[in-house]
Order: structure tokens, then sequence, then C-alpha cells
């Protein structure tokens, strides 16, 4: 079969390769749709952590399912099923999965990141990391895994109706983390350098207030909040200078959450940070329980990811067309089909 390696920063390559085999507890599964994430972007141009070359990208999947290994018995998958996939893979045992927490195990591989992901047409991986849907498309399956990490962020935040949150940065995963915001019936500030994003959140997820960045920034949000700062913000820019300037902006006894991430240290202001008694916390990826509710959210019509989907293109296209599609300013999400 024919797979889509990325060999270097900037370099995709098609390459052939033998079909997977089977092995205990594993399906095996065809890919449909590989949703294009900041992961991927950063990966093409250098700047991804914990990430090593050359690797095969695709953790956003919307996949079926072929053959089914020995020992997935117990498992709800069936041949056929149409499935998103959890593509953290983590041991089972540590300190992390033993307290309920696989999406941080010790040992943690993400497809597409520390293992060869999803670009290319079947895959063998654990069946327990499918999530199976009888009435999502594709597109919406591989778009679960987006929403994950924004309904995460938004269960590390704790929200309360009563909370009033400020999300900076209106990409992808800032747009996933706005989805449930919204969900928890909290008040919502959005910031973003971007009015296209900034009017996109108006418009399509029906935002009230979105804001520029700027130094008048907690001014601008005392007046939207009655006074007050955001008693939560959440920082979904893996831009360290973003990140930095977050500690200026939650209420006192408020959170910091970051959900992007970057290559490098943050420094912060210590008496500003005690004086507050501010809750920072750390998101990564999604618990298995937040992709089934996730599906469940989708199949109802609670959460539309339709508008989401800004560009299209086959597997096959990827090494000729991946760079002008990232340095697109149009680009939101771009959907990958395989054929």
């Amino acid at each position: 079969m024919n797979q889509i390696v990325l060999e270097a920063p900037g370099r995709f390559a098609r390459a052939e390769v033998a079909e997977p085999t089977l092995g205990p507890g594993q399906a095996l599964v065809r890919v449909h749709r590989i949703g294009i994430c900041g992961t991927d972007l950063h990966a093409f141009h250098g700047r991804q952590p914990f990430f090593t070359y050359p690797r095969v990208l695709g953790h956003e999947l919307g996949v079926e399912v072929l053959a089914l290994g020995p020992g997935t018995e117990d498992t709800a998958i069936g041949i056929g099923d149409h499935c998103s996939v959890e593509p953290y893979l983590n041991c089972g045992h540590c300190i992390a999965c033993r307290r309920g927490k696989p999406n941080c195990c010790t040992d943690l591989k993400v497809m597409g990141v520390h293992v060869d992901g999803g670009m290319r047409p079947l895959v063998a991986l654990p069946a327990r990391k499918l999530h199976p849907s009888s009435s999502l498309s594709f597109d919406q399956l591989a778009l679960i895994e987006t929403l994950g990490i924004g309904a995460h962020a938004v269960e590390r935040a704790a929200l309360r109706a009563e909370d009033t949150v400020l999300v900076i940065g209106a990409g992808p995963i800032g747009l996933s983390v706005i989805q449930f915001v919204l969900a928890s019936g909290a008040a919502l500030v959005v910031a973003d350098v971007s009015e296209t994003r900034l009017e996109f959140c108006r418009r399509q997820l029906g935002v009230t207030h979105t804001v520029a960045p700027g130094l008048d920034l907690p001014d601008r949000l005392r007046a939207i909040f009655g006074g007050d700062l955001p008693t939560a913000v959440i920082d979904a820019t893996g831009n360290p200078k973003s990140m930095a300037s977050s500690f200026d902006l939650p209420a006192h006894g408020g959170r910091i959450v970051f959900v992007g991430l970057f290559q490098g240290e943050l420094a912060f202001n210590d008496p500003n940070f005690h004086r507050r008694e501010l809750d920072l916390l750390a998101s990564r990826n999604a618990l298995p329980g937040t992709f089934r509710d996730i599906i469940a959210a989708v199949e109802a019509g609670r959460i539309d990811t339709s508008p989401w989907i800004t560009h299209r293109l086959s597997l096959d296209e990827v090494p000729e067309r991946f760079e002008a599609l990232s340095a697109d300013p149009a680009l939101l999400k771009g959907m990958i089909a395989v054929a």
C-alpha cells in the first residue's frame, strides 16, 4: 500500500509499504478521513515538541473496521463499524493510567507524533481505541479528537454557569474549547489576532463578545464582565508571548488553563501569581469517556462541525499541496480523503 511520510521539515514523500498484520487486541481499519491539525502543521514546519522524523502524520481519523484480531471478543466493536480513533496509546499500568488519566501516561505514544499515524489506507491499532457511531459521517468522526482536546480543557477548568471565561486563540483547538464553554453556560469572551476568525466565532458559533489582544485587554474585559476580570482564562494559542501575558488576565482566585504548547520555557511574575492565588493547569489530550460523550453530542445535533472544514484534498495530493495549504490564512480545518 502507498503511504505519505514526512521525511523532514517541509518534505513529504510517498512510500510503498506492506499492509499491516493484526496482533492480539488489535483491529484493522480502513482510513477514510484525516483531519489536519496544528500538530501536523507544526511538524511540517519543524516546530512540534516530542517529535522525530521520518513520521507518518495523522491522528484525527474517521475509519471503518475491516477485521478484528484475537483477544477483541470483549470489545464493543464489530466489523463494518464506523469509528473515531482515540490516538493516545497508553501503557495501562503507570501511575497516571492507574489513576484514570491515560491521556498523560508516563509512556504515552500519540499516533502521528511518537508513532506513525493515519496518512495511509490501512492501520492496525488497539480495538479499545475505537469509538463507534451508527450515524456520523467520516468527516464528523475525524473531528471528534479535535473536539476532545477542547472538551478536556473545559473539564480541567471545572467551569460552572457563574464563571466568566476568556478563550485566547480561535484556531481549531480554540474553537473546540469555545464549543464546550458555551455548553457550560458560562459567560464568554474570545480573543484572537484574526478578525476573520473572530467573525467566524460570532457568525457560526453565536459568540457575543470578541476582542483583539492588546495592552488594554484587561480594561476591555472588565468592561464586559461588569468590572471584574474573568474567573478562567484558557489559552489555546501555543504562543509563548500570549501564554506569558495570560497571567495578568484572570481575576483574583481565578485559574489559567494552557491547551497549546511550544518548545521552550515560560516565565511569569511570581508575586502577581501569588497575590491572585491563581490555579495554573495544563491540559493534554482527552479521556476515553470524553470521546464517547462528544460522539453522543454530535449525534444528537448539539454540536455542528460542518462549518469548520475549509479545505479538502486527497491523500495523494498531500506532498504537492500541503505547503500551500498550511500557508493559507483562510485555513481553519483541512480534511484529507483517503481513496
